[in-house]
């Protein structure tokens, strides 16, 4: 299989920092580094660019690392309720995905896109759950999610 030798022009979640010089197949660079403008063939222009740009990266990654602790610290103290209709067994009529959690974190303040809330499968029994929100590559935290009848 053929590589492609790229230079990472953002972060990219289990591939690289901005700055990189990574080898990918050609395939994931053609069809969603690239068209994302993720990645720039490595030459030696792409490599002055992003040296340009390199103060302003590790700028922006403190900026992003300090609101995902602030973030994290507003988890700790809170409790997400949901309430759903359930069988008698407590099996839910449905199930909780990571959409409905991240809503329910919207309206008491907290605003975290839904693609940053892990779950392994849907939640669907009533109980006492804790969820992973990866809010930073170096920062996960867990959420409380009650489930409960309304």
């Amino acid at each position: 299989m053929a590589s492609v030798k790229l230079i990472l022009l953002e972060d990219v979640e289990n591939v690289g920092l901005a700055g990189a010089e990574i080898s990918v197949s050609s395939g994931y660079a053609r069809n969603f580094l690239l068209p994302r403008k993720l990645a720039a063939k490595a030459s030696p222009g792409a490599l002055r660019a992003i040296e340009a740009r390199r103060g302003k990266i590790e700028e922006n990654r403190k900026v992003e690392l300090a609101k995902a602790s602030e973030m994290a610290l507003k988890f700790a103290n809170s409790e997400v309720v949901i309430t759903m209709e359930a069988a008698d067994d407590d099996q839910l009529y449905g199930a909780v995905n990571a959409r409905m959690i991240a809503e329910k974190l919207a309206e008491n303040g907290i605003e975290v896109p839904y693609q940053k809330i892990k779950l392994d499968k849907h939640i669907k029994q009533l109980g006492s759950f804790e969820v992973e929100a990866k809010l930073h590559p170096q920062i996960k935290t867990m959420i409380k999610v009650k489930v409960a009848r309304p």
